[in-house]
């Protein structure tokens, strides 16, 4: 039966069925924090190459998963997305394997660089899959009524899982080598796919199935304003550290954790503000938050204040993803809604994709304190494009 006419259930039980389905994207998120604070530092160390191309055993993966967003939504529409979930997982794994060849292979570089870098790109497609498949399984399993609060555990697994990993993936390679981050990359990927496998799939929803272009066309607006407030996210995470080095400070880790804690915080307590209030209000208090925490790491004349930055900036950018998604969604048909989900987090990828260079050149001209006034300019104008859609609307 479908969720939107299946017998009202508790909140709490939405909110398990829900965490039930972001499970993959936390397993799959953790594949992907485990080798991130490994992997240049290998590419670099252990097989010799320069800091370009340990930089490109990241970026490679991001790349990917741009570049797939339209192949993950085609997949959903059209297969489901429990298809989609199970052949992300299967991408972990295989990820996974590809590091364990280049762990074999440290004795000819190229071919362990090749085996690294085929990895990252079908994580990275592996990534577009499980993230938009999972909030289309969600969708799907408690009604779209609960897009927001989809959207908004999705977001929690793929952070925390982040957060969780990159340290584990440190601890396993010191213990156990690449191999053995390898080897718990597979197996987590294995285990996911597993646990996917017997569940209920959802219902392919007939219909008309818009064109990617025309699809992305329609969530544009929405996107831009996500990108928008996102550059203060790619600020922070990665250029916090060497802000609070330029100032003489200590504790710049301290701003992450807080940004994360309140990142994490608000989504847990105010993700039913969209239902109740409507995305575009809920996303322009956000960004408004956001501005003012962006503002205050500029000026910041001491730690104290650059941390409540850092914390007013996580609290603010939070629900901007959930809020303004759901307003894209509605305005693509059910049948179109993983090739939505996909267009519209595409504008994410882009934003945090861009953000360091960009920063970084005007950094170099103008001074790390900079970079926090332009990112709070870029969430300004994010405010004013959403305060023009809520009109529109």
């Amino acid at each position: 039966m479908s969720a939107d006419i299946a017998a009202p259930r508790s909140n709490a039980a939405i909110t398990l069925e829900v965490v039930s389905v972001v499970l993959f994207t936390f397993l799959a998120y953790l594949t992907i924090g485990i080798p991130l604070a490994v992997l240049p530092g290998y590419v670099h160390g252990d097989l010799g190459y320069g800091s370009v191309l340990a930089g490109l055993a990241i970026s490679t993966q991001y790349l990917a998963t741009l570049l797939t967003r339209p192949y993950a939504g085609k997949v959903i529409d059209t297969l489901g997305p429990k298809r989609a979930v199970l052949y992300g997982m299967c991408g972990c794994a295989v990820s996974g394997l590809c590091m364990l060849l280049s762990a074999s292979t440290q004795a000819l570089p190229l071919l362990s660089l090749g085996s690294l870098l085929l990895g990252r790109l079908i994580l990275g497609t592996a990534e577009s899959l499980v993230g938009s498949g999972s909030i289309s399984w969600g969708i799907d399993r408690v009604g779209a009524g609960h897009t927001a609060k989809v959207i908004s555990w999705n977001g929690i697994a793929s952070y925390g899982a982040l957060a969780v990993g990159a340290p584990f993936g440190a601890v396993l390679a010191q213990h156990f080598g690449l191999a053995g981050m390898a080897l718990a990359v597979t197996l987590l990927g294995m285990l996911g796919f597993a646990l996917a496998w017997p569940r209920r799939p959802a219902a392919v929803v007939h219909g008309e199935r818009l064109p990617f272009h025309h699809v992305l066309g329609r969530v544009a607006p929405h996107g831009s304003g996500l990108a928008l407030g996102g550059i203060g996210f790619g600020c922070i995470a990665t250029f916090i550290t060497l802000y609070y080095r330029s100032r003489g400070w200590d504790g710049a880790v301290y701003c992450l954790s807080a940004f994360g804690a309140c990142f994490i915080g608000a989504r847990l307590l105010f993700a039913n503000a969209i239902n109740r209030h409507g995305g575009f209000l809920v996303a322009i208090v956000c960004l408004s938050v956001e501005t003012l925490g962006l503002l205050l790491l500029w000026q910041a004349a001491a730690p104290w204040s650059a941390f409540a930055g850092a914390a007013l900036t996580g609290f603010g950018f939070s629900l901007v993803f959930p809020a303004l998604g759901v307003e894209a969604v509605r305005l693509v048909p059910a049948s179109s809604r993983g090739a939505a989900l996909g267009a519209y987090s595409l504008f994410i990828d882009v934003s945090l994709g861009i953000t360091g260079p960009l920063a970084g050149a005007i950094a170099s001209g103008w001074g790390f304190r900079s970079i926090f006034l332009f990112a709070a300019t870029a969430a300004l104008l994010g405010l004013g494009l959403s305060l023009w859609l809520q009109r529109r609307h």
